[in-house]
């Protein structure tokens, strides 16, 4: 049995992470283990008379309406069931057989205490062994109570193409997979933007299946589609939450041709605002020359989207980004668009931006000189002022790792970790902002089944007090 000092007394595990889930001693009481994954635990128990915190309410079942229909939620396996009071007798029988005393028998707030001193996988995984602790993690209580129980890292979501909402979660920090379910089917072709444990999806193909769900508790709001009766060639989704209110903010780009020599599109700006639930009229303005693509992010009340050159012949400066500012109310007070206009450092392929610690980061493939379509290597940037600061870029041996890793890969990123995916297979670099380091994560449980099988994934925070 291993043990370390730990804020509450001396913290006991007989094994490694995350098959088993440390547990503090309080005051004289010295709790041992539970094994998550097959139901069993061991405690001893010297006085437990004495760890009701005073001043505090016992935590109560009439916080939380469950709903016995939703079995794995969250970071567990959708087939594993809750056990219910109901089902005890069989499991005190066992208990009996096998001498092993439950944690039940520990007062509320210990339990929750128990609960919120987990890391958070383990938190979500203890859901799964009783319905009582499904309720405590789920209730308003623990939630208000707990706000900083999200992991320090973002988590990935990869998924493939299916009929069904399935797919494995990446815990950088456990370095672990868990079988996951979304509340919805999400397709490699939708657009995702996280913010904040909150995450907003979109259909590309019809931009009129848009969602916003915390994919920890499940809950998910569909958004009524902005008033736009004409149809849109490509569209783009930026989303962004603010983390004291938790009031967000959608911000969708339609682009349109607005001539017959595809010179000239016209560019609309939708945004949604969660307090007041509405769409107003939208930004209208004509580039010449630039169209926008499928690329965006809101950083630091910034809108910012990668544009495209639409003149023939243009290979070398084919990419720019342009920027709104949402703090102005009045768009007239923005000027143009083509204004803002920043190029981006080097032929760009499969660009990516992202919003990395309130700093503008973008992501791309850089495209050789002579054929700026086939990429020689992947870089990283980050935007100071309107310069653009090269932060790293991927190393040789893990670009090589990636196989036949061609123009097209998926890049997303959250807190300081960027993630990058081929679309070809379930290899997942790793790279950390902070350490500038590249790490490959563990390997995926998710296989490569047939020869154009898709792959794309996700990340965002594991949060469960944020809701939609």
């Amino acid at each position: 049995m291993g043990s370390y000092v730990g804020p509450y007394g001396i913290w006991y595990c007989t094994t490694t992470w995350p098959e088993f889930a440390f547990f503090p001693t309080f005051q004289g009481c010295t709790f041992g283990y539970y094994r998550i994954g097959d139901y069993y635990g061991s405690t001893s128990i010297n006085d437990s008379s004495n760890l009701i915190m005073e001043g505090d309410a016992s935590w109560s079942d009439d916080e939380f309406e469950f709903d016995n229909s939703r079995k794995g939620t969250g970071v567990f396996h959708p087939c594993l069931g809750l056990i219910d009071n109901d089902d005890r007798e069989t499991t005190d029988k066992d208990d009996e057989e096998t001498n092993v005393t439950s944690i039940d028998v520990l007062p509320d707030d210990l339990q929750e205490r128990i609960l919120s001193s987990l890391p958070v996988a383990c938190t979500f995984k203890a859901c799964c062994v009783r319905k009582k602790w499904n309720k405590i993690v789920h209730s308003r209580k623990f939630i208000l109570k707990n706000e900083n129980i999200s992991s320090k890292k973002p988590w990935y979501f990869m998924f493939t193409s299916s009929d069904e909402p399935l797919g494995f979660i990446y815990d950088s920090v456990l370095r672990q997979w868990y079988n996951y379910e979304l509340p919805f089917i999400v397709k490699h072709t939708w657009i995702v933007a996280p913010s904040c444990g909150l995450v907003c999806f979109m259909d590309e193909d019809i931009s009129s299946d848009i969602y916003v769900c915390n994919p920890i508790t499940r809950n998910f709001k569909k958004l009524d589609e902005p008033l736009d009766p004409q149809f849109s060639v490509y569209s783009t989704l930026a989303f962004s939450v603010d983390r004291s209110t938790h009031r967000y903010t959608v911000a969708i780009i339609r682009t349109r041709h607005a001539s017959d020599d595809y010179l000239q599109w016209d560019i609309s700006i939708h945004f949604y605002y969660s307090e007041t639930s509405i769409w107003p009229p939208p930004v209208i303005e004509t580039l010449v020359g630039w169209r926008a693509g499928n690329v965006s992010v809101i950083c630091n009340g910034v809108l910012y989207f990668l544009v495209f050159s639409t003149r023939t012949g243009e290979t070398q400066n084919s990419h720019g980004l342009l920027t709104y500012n949402l703090d102005n109310d009045n768009s007239s007070s923005n000027g143009k668009l083509i204004d803002t206009f920043i190029p981006v450092p080097c032929s760009l392929t499969c660009g990516r931006l992202m919003n990395l610690q309130n700093k503008l980061v973008m992501v791309g493939g850089i495209g050789r000189q002579d054929r700026p379509g086939i990429i020689k290597g992947i870089g990283i940037w980050v935007l100071e002022g309107r310069e653009w600061d090269e932060i790293s870029k991927v190393p040789h041996k893990f670009f090589q790792g990636f196989g036949e890793l061609d123009d097209v890969f998926a890049s997303t990123g959250g807190g300081d970790l960027i993630y990058i995916q081929s679309y070809g297979g379930t290899a997942l670099l790793v790279f950390d902002m902070n350490l500038r380091q590249w790490n490959w994560s563990q390997k995926c449980p998710m296989s490569k089944k047939f020869p154009l099988q898709l792959f794309s994934g996700f990340c965002f925070e594991p949060r469960l007090e944020v809701s939609p």
